[in-house]
């Protein structure tokens, strides 16, 4: 196993990193769409740097005034910059879902939301309406030359990769039968030896008995392998990682109960219960589709999102962003007003999973809250050395992410880049250096929001020291709300 050490804190006494309306304002709905050319950059864009930078979340948080309760209930928006030739071309679109043309014409909320957003009039406006409006606003992919938005409870919608232009529901030439699911969170598995790519994802079917269907496509968008699996219990998978023989999920120790979201009373979100004296399951589903499938226990913990996993002597490592129990989101909260020192905040830790003994062992590695990590692409589903996640200002304590944080796995040295006190970042995306041979031999890119100027910054850090700073800021002329997940292609995508 590789060396660690874990996190040392210094006892010092907490002082806050931020202002919560500052915080706040990056909530903001941005109704603008766009396309220039950005002229204000500090710094020089990297010469070798070339393609387009993909960014999905929630554009919209709100309807003509009426609040949606979550961001992740907001309508998807897309920004793309594309970077060629030290220049840079920003363009932002809403993705035309049906739900979201639907409601701007209206004027009004028309659908429920996964996470609490309910139709208005109260109960009798909601009862028996279990239809959940697909936002697409969770991430973004540049695959078998098609540009796809997903969510990860349907079908993703397809756009024109110049214009961001939405061309429409996609099922991946057939891949997708009528209401089957593409998950939001897919991984590229680097081909070698001749081997091209593969990207691997997943959807799931929760019920009493959830059902797992993992796809394999090739670089063009063909099929490859699709095998479904079913597994006891409700299933809340929001991500998973891979090895060269497993998807391994971790099965979060939840309930759900539908009546509240049948009547109308509560989103389904808000019907998902934690269970602290339950395990939290590590699901392999091997890669072949036929060997059978694994479940081991471990200490109960949530996890949304997943850094990597490979595996190494027999065993299999993964290291996820952990939560002590799972953030409620209750139906007269205002997300705005979120008390960050009452709710967990996410941890690195590292697993080690014994498949002959089907033991779990585990280590916090990160104290330091954090979230939304990435890695060099070459190293998804093998070992390797570091990693970079969005983190809070603080080392200690709860509260927005505000920088990004580099671990070396070898060395235990940990670098800190901090946006505080009036930068608030996002996940940054990790671009490699054209025939690097070093795994940290790279940029990473930040799309953070500037509340001093209320607007956004595309943030390149030299992500072989980030300490340093910035080599480059190329500001926009508005603010894009805060949002989820990113994409980078060295395809470049200019007007």
């Amino acid at each position: 196993m590789q060396n660690l050490e874990t996190s040392q804190l210094k006892t010092t006494a907490k002082t806050s990193s931020y202002d919560r309306t500052d915080w706040q304002r990056g909530y903001e709905s941005q109704r603008q769409e766009s396309d220039y050319w950005i002229d204000e950059i500090e710094g020089e864009i990297p010469p070798d740097l070339q393609g387009t930078f993909f960014r999905n979340g929630p554009g919209l948080l709100d309807i003509n005034g009426e609040q949606i309760h979550h961001p992740f209930d907001g309508d998807g928006m897309i920004c793309a910059i594309a970077i060629s030739d030290g220049r840079a071309h920003f363009r932002n679109r809403f993705i035309h879902t049906e739900g979201y043309l639907a409601e701007k014409t209206a004027g009004k909320i028309l659908h429920r939301g996964v996470f609490g957003t309910q139709k208005p009039g109260g109960w009798l406006s909601n009862i028996f309406d279990l239809k959940i409006k697909n936002i697409a606003n969770t991430n973004i992919i540049y695959w078998g030359d098609k540009l796809l938005a997903l969510w990860e409870a349907a079908a993703p919608y397809r756009l024109d990769p110049s214009t961001l232009e939405t061309i429409g529901l996609d099922t991946l030439d057939g891949i997708l039968q009528p209401g089957e699911a593409f998950a939001a969170h897919p991984r590229i598995e680097k081909g070698k030896n001749g081997a091209g790519d593969r990207l691997i994802n997943f959807s799931v079917k929760p019920g009493l008995s959830s059902v797992i269907t993992i796809y394999e496509l090739d670089e063009s968008g063909k099929l490859l392998q699709k095998h479904a699996h079913a597994i006891p219990g409700f299933a809340f998978l929001h991500d998973m990682v891979i090895t060269p023989n497993y998807c391994i999920f971790f099965q979060n120790p939840v309930s759900f109960n539908p009546i509240p979201f049948v009547l109308g009373m509560r989103s389904a979100a808000q019907c998902i219960q934690f269970s602290p004296n339950k395990p939290t399951q590590a699901i392999l589903i091997p890669r072949n589709g036929t060997d059978q499938v694994k479940i081991l226990e471990t200490e109960p913990c949530f996890v949304f999102h997943h850094c990597n996993a490979w595996e190494e002597d027999g065993e299999v490592f993964v290291d996820s962003v952990c939560y002590e129990s799972f953030p409620n989101v209750e139906p007269d909260g205002d997300f705005r007003e979120i008390d960050f020192d009452s709710i967990p905040a996410g941890e690195l830790w590292r697993f080690k999973l014994n498949l002959q003994a089907e033991t779990v062992e585990d280590q916090v590695v990160e104290t330091r809250c954090c979230e939304f990590p990435t890695l060099h692409p070459n190293n998804v589903g093998q070992p390797y050395r570091y990693l970079y996640i969005g983190a809070a200002d603080s080392p200690t304590g709860n509260a927005p992410l505000q920088a990004i944080l580099k671990f070396d796995f070898l060395t235990g040295e940990r670098q800190l880049w901090s946006a505080a006190p009036r930068g608030f970042a996002g996940e940054p995306v990790f671009v490699a250096r054209p025939d690097a041979v070093a795994e940290d031999d790279g940029w990473l890119l930040v799309l953070m929001y500037d509340a001093a100027n209320h607007r956004s910054t595309l943030v390149i850090l030299d992500a072989r020291d980030i300490a340093k700073g910035p080599v480059a800021r190329l500001h926009l002329k508005y603010h894009i709300p805060y949002g989820l997940h990113g994409s980078f292609t060295s395809n470049v995508f200019l007007p």
